[in-house]
């Protein structure tokens, strides 16, 4: 059979938008599935039930992906682990670095007190590891460089990744009661947006930037049947930028990607004008023409602040087909086995106006 691949996002519906991506491709008539990201722990049946429907109900999954502690994408993977033989789980663990890292606390005095901290801050991620654990399930560290099956993991760095830990909101004894109050009022003032009509082209993105915890995304990237296909997860303005800067060392010559997950449900503080442009390539000079890649949002039908449309625009402007799983599954593939259940998804519309 001819080698192919598919990648399935389905929709996570709830209040607030989750992932769930399915993967199986093969290469030299061998056949892998990978898991990434499993939504809501509510979402984990729907994934078990999506593998059986169309995966062929397969005994093994080769590689399941904690992109991060979030519960819209750690949650669901407590059923995968519990229901499928996993070969190897992915994922960053904070407690594990706690020995190293508590010079750089004030107010821990032993790792074990830390250790203990970071397990309960990071509770989703935690969840699957007492899960591996008991299922004898082998837990790999996804640091950027890393090789799961076809994919490279492009962020983040082992660098990056404990600094992040360090200034995270999930080590609020770091933090005293006045930043935790100041913090609280920038994430709300993030979310406040009113909408203004904008010209093809236009594009603002504001200063402010996601959080620690979508930072310590793990991103993948992989090249199957000539296609660049990059996984973001709800990595931010940093992260992408470390993938950029990462791509010569994986063999990826940008800009250009064929198959691109657009960070954090279509979050407008998760990318930028100019690493956009690095990424997918420079704004179009006029609207419409033949489109040359996909972007894929995972975003709930009932969020109302997500896809963003400052970010549904900037794909558009780079020439994409851009698709949303509010409402349904959406799958993006070559040469993968046809569905008959499947039907080619509607390209989101180009919005005329963008938040302020």
């Amino acid at each position: 059979m001819t080698d192919f691949f598919e990648i399935d996002f389905l929709d996570v519906e709830a209040k607030s938008s989750g992932d769930a991506i399915c993967i199986r491709y093969e290469l030299n008539s061998q056949t892998f599935i990978h898991v990434v990201d499993g939504g809501y722990q509510s979402t984990g049946e729907k994934v078990i039930n999506f593998l059986n429907k169309y995966y062929g109900s397969p005994k093994r999954i080769d590689h399941v992906v904690a992109t991060h502690n979030d519960g819209d994408h750690a949650g669901g993977l407590q059923r995968v682990l519990e229901d499928c033989e996993v070969g190897v789980l992915w994922m960053l663990r904070p407690w594990v670095f706690a020995a190293e890292l508590l010079p750089r606390f004030k107010r821990f005095t032993t790792a074990d007190g830390l250790e203990k901290a970071l397990r309960e801050a990071y509770s989703n991620l935690a969840a699957l590891e007492e899960i591996a654990l008991r299922k004898n399930i082998p837990i790999y560290a996804p640091f950027q460089g890393s090789t799961i099956g076809a994919f490279r993991v492009m962020a983040p760095t082992r660098s990056r990744f404990l600094d992040l830990i360090v200034s995270s909101d999930k080590t609020p004894q770091e933090k005293g009661l006045l930043e935790m109050a100041r913090d609280a009022v920038v994430r709300v003032a993030k979310e406040a947006a009113a909408l203004a009509k904008a010209a093809w082209g236009d594009e603002y993105f504001p200063a402010g930037e996601t959080s620690n915890e979508n930072e310590m995304s793990v991103v993948q990237y992989a090249y199957l049947n000539g296609c660049k296909i990059l996984l973001t997860a709800d990595t931010g303005r940093t992260g992408l930028k470390e993938v950029i800067d990462y791509a010569p060392l994986a063999g990826l010559t940008l800009p250009g990607i064929d198959r691109f997950q657009v960070p954090h449900h279509g979050g407008r503080h998760n990318v930028s004008t100019d690493l956009l442009d690095q990424l997918l390539g420079e704004k179009k000079a006029a609207q419409g023409g033949k489109t040359t890649f996909t972007a894929v949002i995972s975003a709930a039908e009932a969020d109302e602040d997500h896809p963003r449309k400052s970010v549904v625009r900037a794909m558009h402007h780079r020439g994409a087909h851009v698709i949303s799983t509010e409402g349904s599954n959406k799958r993006t593939s070559k040469n993968a086995p046809q569905r008959d259940d499947y039907s080619a998804a509607d390209c989101l519309p180009y919005p005329d106006e963008q938040e302020d």
